[in-house]
C-alpha cells in the first residue's frame, strides 16, 4: 500500500509505502529508500517504533546528516581524503565528513527519489547512478528490495551491476532504540551481544590504520552480551567473514521492555555506532545504528575484502533484522 508523503522543493512527488505481516509494521519512503518506521510489539504485546524517524519529508530535508534510516552508498562509510585509486587512475570525492568523503558524498543514494514497484510481501527500489555521480565511475544499475518473512523479519537485499569498474557498499542506516523512539532513556542501556573477535582501530579522523585488533580485554568486546554504552562509532571484523548466504552475527536487547534485535547478514563488516552526534529533534545516544557492510576506505586498503565490482559481475548483498521479545 501506497500513499503521497510529500513534494521535493523541486516538484518531485515521495511516496510512502507500508509493509505488514506476523504484528510488524515497515514504513519505507521512496526518498532515500528511507525506513521512517518499524513497530514491534514488546513482551506483553504493546507495539511501538523501534527506529528513529520524521513524522514529515520536511524533517528528513532539513536534518539530512544523521541519514535516518537511509539506504546509503555508493559507499556506505568513509573513504580517507575523498580519493581513491582503481586501474591506475585516481578518482576524487566530496569530502563532504572533512577529510573523508562520507556515504556517498554530498548527494548520495540517501538523498535520491527511487523507483519502487511491489513485490510479494515488500517492495523494490531502483534507480541508475551516472558514470561520474559523486566522483564515482561507471553507470551502476542498482535494486534494493525490502520484505517481510513469515516471521516478521525485515529483509534488504542489494543487487548491483556496472558498465565499467568502480567500488560499491550499501548498507541501511537506521538507529534502533527498542523501548520506543524518542524514550526518555535513549540506547544507551541496551545490551548488545556481537561475533566478533577483531575491529578496525581507527585514527582521529575516523579512518581505518589498517590494524585488525583483537578485541580481548578492551572495550570492543562484546562475544558476550552486555549494556553497549556509549562512545563507539567503529567496524568491526565478524568472525564468520564473508558468507553467501545471511549469518547471525548480532544480538540487541532492551531489558526494559524485552524487545530483541537480531542481526543476520552475508556481510564480512558491521559499524556500531552510538549515536552521540545525533542532534534535534534527538539527542546523543537516542539511538544505536548497527549499518552491515564491507569495511571502511577498502578502496584504498588492498588488504581488506575488495569492494571492487567490475563488467559481468552482480553486487549481492544481504541483511536480515529479526524482531521478537522475552
Amino acid at each position: 500500500m501506497s500513499e503521497l508523503f510529500g513534494t521535493l522543493p523541486d516538484g518531485t512527488p515521495v511516496h510512502r509505502w507500508t509493509l505488514e505481516r506476523a504484528g510488524v509494521r515497515v514504513r519505507v519512503l521512496s526518498y532515500g529508500g528511507i525506513v521512517q518506521s518499524v513497530e514491534v510489539p514488546d513482551r506483553d504485546g504493546h507495539a511501538a517504533d523501534v527506529v528513529l524517524g520524521f513524522a514529515d519529508l520536511d524533517g528528513y530535508l532539513a536534518h539530512p546528516e544523521p541519514y535516518l534510516g537511509a539506504l546509503v552508498g555508493r559507499y556506505a562509510n568513509r573513504i580517507a581524503g575523498g580519493r581513491f585509486p582503481l586501474e591506475g587512475v585516481t578518482y576524487s570525492l566530496a569530502q563532504n565528513n572533512a577529510p573523508n568523503s562520507l556515504h556517498g558524498g554530498e548527494h548520495g543514494f540517501d538523498k535520491r527519489v527511487w523507483d519502487v514497484e511491489p513485490v510479494e510481501h515488500g517492495v523494490r527500489l531502483s534507480r541508475v547512478s551516472a558514470h561520474g555521480e559523486e566522483g564515482f565511475p561507471g553507470r551502476l544499475a542498482v535494486s534494493a528490495t525490502y520484505t517481510l518473512d513469515a516471521t516478521g523479519g525485515l529483509h534488504f537485499g542489494y543487487e548491483a551491476t556496472t558498465d565499467a569498474p568502480t567500488v560499491v557498499n550499501l548498507t541501511n542506516h537506521s538507529y534502533f532504540d527498542l523501548s520506543g523512539a524518542g524514550s526518555a532513556g535513549g540506547a544507551g542501556g541496551h545490551e548488545l551481544r556481537l561475533a566478533a573477535s577483531r575491529f578496525t582501530p581507527v585514527d582521529a579522523d575516523l579512518i581505518p590504520t589498517g590494524a585488525l585488533d583483537d578485541v580481548t580485554g578492551t572495550r570492543f568486546d562484546f562475544r558476550e552480551s552486555r549494556k553497549v554504552g556509549s562512545g563507539y562509532d567503529h567496524n568491526f571484523v565478524l568472525d564468520k567473514g564473508l558468507t553467501p548466504a545471511p549469518v547471525e552475527i548480532a544480538e540487541l536487547h532492551d531489558p526494559a521492555s524485552g524487545r530483541m534485535l537480531t542481526v543476520a547478514t552475508t556481510e564480512p563488516g558491521i559499524q556500531l555506532y552510538t549515536g552521540e552526534h545525533l542532534g534535534e529533534p534527538f539527542g546523543p545516544g537516542a539511538g544505536i545504528a548497527l549499518e552491515t557492510q564491507h569495511f571502511p576506505d577498502s578502496p584504498n586498503r588492498p588488504e581488506f575484502p575488495s569492494t571492487e565490482l567490475r563488467p559481468g559481475d552482480t553486487y549481492r548483498s544481504e541483511t536480515v533484522y529479526g524482531f521478537s521479545s522475552r
